[in-house]
C-alpha cells in the first residue's frame, strides 16, 4: 500500500537528505545511537530491520553488533546517503530496500529485531505500520519504536501545526499512552519505555528543511511570543547565547513478541 502522503514525504526528504546526518542536529547523535543499541542488547546472530530508515543512522549503529541489517525507506535520496555512509564505514552486512512501511516486502517472522526511529510522526496509519512491523518480527523478537512525545493537551494541536508548517510531511506526534497502546493492542510485552530530552536549536531545525523565509519568520515569531509569555506553542522554547532552543522528548519503547 502506497502511503497517502508519499509525494510530500519524497519532496521533504529529498531536501533534508544531504544534511540529515549533520552534527548540527541531534538526529544522528552518537550517544543516543549507542544508547539505542545498548537498550536492544542485540546478539551477533540477529537479523535487524529498520523501518522508514531514512539515512539508516540507527541501522548503521547496529551493523557492527549483528549478522545483517536491512534498511527500508520510501525515499531513495535518503537511502542513497545511508548506503554511501555504510560503504565508507566498511559495513558490508547491510541491505538497502526501497519500500513502504505500510506494506513491508518481507515474510512473516523474519527478523530478530525490528525498529523505527523518528518516523512514526510521518505515518497516516500508525496502527497499520505497527502491525506490519509485528508481522515480520520473529516470536520472542524485540520491537523498538523511538519518536518524539506529543505536547500535553491543549497545546498538542498547536505543536503539530507548527511542525507541519516547517515540514509538510509531518502528520502528528503520538503521546506516550498512544505508543504503549500500539504495543498492548498487538500483544507485545513492554520491557522499556524511557524518555530522553534532546536540545534542538531552532535555526538548525529550520535550516534542515530549508524552510522558506515567510514560514521561517512566522515560526520564529511564535517561539518569541511563547518566550515572552504570550500564546504558548507546546515547544516550551527558551533563549540561549546561541539563539532560541527547545527540548524534544524522545521516547524509546521496547517490547517483545510472544513466543506463541
Amino acid at each position: 500500500m502506497i502511503p497517502e502522503n508519499l509525494e510530500t514525504l519524497n519532496r521533504s526528504f529529498a531536501v533534508q537528505a544531504p544534511n540529515f546526518d549533520s552534527k548540527s542536529v541531534n538526529f544522528t547523535k552518537k550517544e543516543y545511537l549507542d544508547y539505542t543499541v545498548d537498550a536492544a542488547s542485540p546478539a551477533g546472530t540477529d537479523i535487524v530491520l529498520e523501518v522508514a530508515a531514512g539515512t539508516c543512522a540507527c541501522g548503521r549503529a547496529f551493523a557492527p553488533s549483528v549478522q545483517t541489517v536491512v534498511c527500508l525507506d520510501a525515499t531513495a535520496p535518503m537511502l542513497r546517503v545511508g548506503k554511501k555512509e555504510a560503504q565508507e564505514s566498511h559495513l558490508d552486512n547491510m541491505v538497502f530496500v526501497k519500500g513502504y512501511a505500510e506494506e513491508l516486502p518481507f515474510l512473516d517472522n523474519s527478523f530478530d529485531i525490528v525498529l523505527s526511529r523518528l518516523a512514526f510522526h510521518h505515518f497516516t496509519d500508525t496502527d497499520g505500520v505497527f502491525h506490519e512491523m509485528v508481522r515480520v518480527l520473529k516470536p520472542g523478537g524485540k520491537l523498538i519504536l523511538i519518536d518524539m512525545e506529543a505536547a500535553d493537551e491543549p497545546l498538542r494541536k498547536t505543536e503539530d501545526e507548527i511542525e507541519t508548517l516547517r515540514d509538510p510531511s509531518h502528520v502528528k506526534n503520538l503521546s506516550r499512552e498512544e505508543i504503549l497502546k500500539l504495543y498492548s493492542d498487538n500483544s507485545l510485552s513492554v520491557e522499556k519505555s524511557e524518555i530522553t530530552e534532546m536540545q534542538v536549536h531552532l535555526s538548525d531545525w529550520l535550516d534542515l528543511t530549508k524552510t522558506a523565509e515567510p514560514v521561517r519568520d512566522k515560526i520564529i515569531e511564535k517561539m518569541e511570543n511563547d518566550i515572552s509569555g504570550k500564546e504558548k506553542t507546546g515547544f516550551n522554547p527558551y533563549q540561549t547565547e546561541k539563539g532560541i532552543c527547545f527540548n524534544q522528548r524522545w521516547i524509546l519503547t521496547l517490547g517483545k513478541k510472544p513466543l506463541s
